[in-house]
């Protein structure tokens, strides 16, 4: 498994560049986790679920994507629950699909993210339109709840490495 990223310094006072920061730790973290997996190892479940490693790469665009662009920005997205089978029951990767393919959405994705992050204020409201038709969150609540989806989902990547090749996480 590919050296660990190295969690963003304690002196960043900031609240967007450390969120901005955290999630870029975040996604760093979650392509070492997987480099070094065979192609069975990334499309193989370890889980009674059935979710696979690669299936998280792809489920982690679409979540910032829907939180993101078509939330915050209330942009049309064509599929916001594309990281989904059909009857949305689970999370699908196609055949053709790769890890490098998927990583590089991945970062494409980070980039859209981050410069929403840094150009608007915190508190800042979601559009109407998109994801919310009232109500809608603060730029920073979806910040945060973007790093709790990362960190909940590189926990359960850390015991599914474990049990393929007893790979340990931070």
């Amino acid at each position: 498994m590919a050296e660990h990223p190295t969690e963003p310094p304690g002196s960043i006072g900031d609240p967007q560049r450390l969120l901005i920061a955290y999630l870029d730790y975040y996604r760093a973290a979650l392509l070492a986790k997987v480099d070094g997996l065979t192609e069975a190892q990334l499309r193989g479940s370890v889980l009674p679920s059935g979710w696979t490693p690669i299936e998280l790469i792809k489920h982690l665009t679409f979540v910032e994507q829907r939180w993101i662009g078509w939330g915050f920005e209330a942009l049309a997205v064509a599929a916001p629950w594309g990281d989904r089978t059909p009857d949305g029951s689970r999370w699908s990767v196609g055949p053709d699909e790769s890890v490098a393919e998927l990583s590089g959405l991945l970062l494409d994705q980070a980039s859209r993210t981050n410069a929403v992050l840094a150009g608007h204020p915190l508190d800042r409201r979601a559009a109407i339109g998109g994801r919310f038709a009232d109500d809608p969150p603060t730029l920073g609540w979806i910040g945060f709840h973007l790093l709790q989806e990362y960190a909940r989902h590189l926990g359960h990547l850390d015991v599914v490495r474990e049990l393929i090749d007893d790979s340990t996480g931070e």
